[in-house]
């Protein structure tokens, strides 16, 4: 039989999966992506995005229908005994582009799907993935329908019980909680302000409810303790009778579209990377559902490891840049784990009690080897009112980084003079093949004319950027596909650059 091959085979067709293979072909990879099931699950299952994640669809190019579809999250509300609780409003500050959000993984999926299939890619349904044996140059993928696919990298985004972790030899260590749970997808009939997250606790803390908005009409995701005999999947007494016991009022629960149960496990990879084998999302890490991070945390496993992986297929790599996948993201997920383990186990008060962390906008990478000294990795924050040539309204920063290139931003002050800010444009682009994106911030006191410079430039001419960055005259901003930076160089001067670009592209 013809060994068919490919750049990437993705197995998984969840939203971490789905996001693997958007970005991979956003950025100009072959790839194919498999699924063992026919159809699509029609569960909402994962409910919560982070506003990080709305960045990440922003620069994939799908955000506007997700926050169509979604539904704003205002706040959590909490019960002991029936009594009302601490309250807490999901406020983020103003330079944050978006907020929490309810949406459920059903609704994710086919966003993400109809957006890959426009990309040109359809997932490949009813197909199983059986064995790998990787060689040198290839991982050699065994179906369940007798044919082999030869991929230069495998990425296993195939959930908790993934094949592809298991066939590259990866632990997968840790434990579950020993109580039961159950899920349900109903309408509730109560007198509660929507949009707002329900938790509420009898007399014995470990007796939980969660009730969380959906889009619809006083629809909820509601979770608990079952009485359900074991693995039946609980019906409206049983979800009911958990509302009678916990919630704050009368409530009646009516119209349920789905019920399951299941255990919380919390369990880490020991490698995120195998060889030409990369694990993402539940395949990596699995932890309690609190606080809404399990699937946030897969997808952005995925946008940090799509740009890394076509580098590395196009041969434009450094020989670090893939080993910062494994460096980068396993601790974010060992955090998550742990932290999600905590908060199972505590107070209903301490869930939101940083809701940046919650948001997932403080992930930084100051260890990576792809990071330079000047910088410790954070994400670029965004910021507004910059004057773009040719345009009546004000711009985003983060406009300009959501492309598929790193992007070098020159600060241009009342010292730095064009032929600087040229001189370092072009060493750039060379030392990036030219595959990077380069823009001039001219501070409204700047010496530079716009005339004189030979890369695209922006106005701040109410200091927006200066406020978010407290750039140095001269400064030089090197910024990643995701958005995270990769170095802060007090000058542009064009041997610093290059060093820095060293650390994620090969020498030319």
């Amino acid at each position: 039989m013809h060994e068919e091959t490919v750049d990437v085979l993705v197995v998984g067709a969840g939203p971490v999966g789905l996001t693997a293979a958007a970005e991979l072909r956003r950025h100009g990879v072959h790839c194919r992506i498999l699924d063992r099931v026919t159809e699509p699950p029609p569960y909402p299952k994962a409910v919560g995005v982070q506003p990080r994640t709305f960045e990440v669809w922003e620069a994939m190019g799908l955000v506007g229908r997700a926050l169509d579809a979604a539904l704003p999250l205002h706040g959590q509300l909490t019960f002991t005994d029936r009594a009302p609780g601490p309250r807490t409003a999901l406020d983020l500050p103003a330079d944050v582009p978006y907020r929490f959000a309810a949406l459920p993984q059903y609704t994710t999926e086919r966003l993400l799907a109809e957006h890959l299939a426009g990309l040109g890619t359809e997932v490949e349904r009813g197909v199983a993935l059986t064995g790998l044996r990787q060689d040198e140059d290839h991982v050699r993928a065994v179906l369940d329908d007798g044919r082999t696919l030869a991929a230069r990298y495998v990425v296993g985004c195939d959930g908790a019980h993934s094949t592809v972790r298991k066939a590259a030899g990866i632990a997968f260590d840790g434990d579950a909680f020993p109580e039961q749970y159950m899920l349900g997808d109903v309408e509730l009939d109560w007198d509660l302000p929507p949009g707002h997250v329900v938790r509420a606790t009898g007399a014995d803390p470990g007796d939980v409810l969660v009730a969380v908005p959906l889009p619809g009409h006083r629809r909820y995701r509601i979770s608990s303790r079952t009485t359900a005999p074991d693995g039946a999947a609980p019906g409206l007494p049983h979800l009911q009778a958990v509302l009678d016991r916990l919630a704050p009022g009368p409530v009646t629960a009516h119209a349920l579209r789905w019920s399951s149960t299941f255990r919380i496990s919390h369990r880490l990879a020991a490698r995120y990377r195998a060889g030409r084998v990369l694990l993402a999302g539940d395949a990596a890490h699995i932890h309690p559902p609190t606080g809404a991070q399990g699937m946030n945390t897969g997808i952005q496993d995925a946008h940090n490891l799509a740009w890394k992986l076509a580098l590395t297929v196009h041969g434009l790599a450094a020989d670090t840049l893939l080993d910062s996948y494994h460096a980068e993201r396993r601790p974010v997920g060992e955090e998550v784990v742990g932290r999600t383990v905590r908060h199972a186990r505590s107070t209903p008060g301490d869930l939101t009690a940083n809701l940046l962390r919650e948001a997932q906008l403080l992930i930084a990478y100051p260890d990576s080897p792809v990071t330079d000294p000047s910088c410790d990795g954070s994400r670029a924050p965004d910021c507004t009112g910059l004057q773009r040539p040719l345009t009546g309204y004000p711009a985003r920063l983060h406009e300009l980084l959501h492309g598929p290139r790193p992007v070098l931003l020159l600060h241009a002050g009342p010292r730095t003079r064009a032929a600087d800010l040229n001189a370092a444009a072009d060493a750039a682009r060379a030392a990036a093949h030219d595959r990077l994106d380069v823009h001039v911030i001219l501070a409204a006191d700047a010496a530079a004319r716009p005339d004189d410079l030979r890369a695209p430039w922006l106005g701040d001419p109410r200091g927006a950027f200066r406020r978010a960055y407290a750039p140095r005259d001269g400064e030089a901003l090197l910024v990643r596909p995701d958005t995270h930076l990769a170095a802060r160089l007090p000058t542009p001067a064009p041997a610093p650059l290059t060093t820095a670009l060293r650390r994620l592209f090969a020498p030319r």
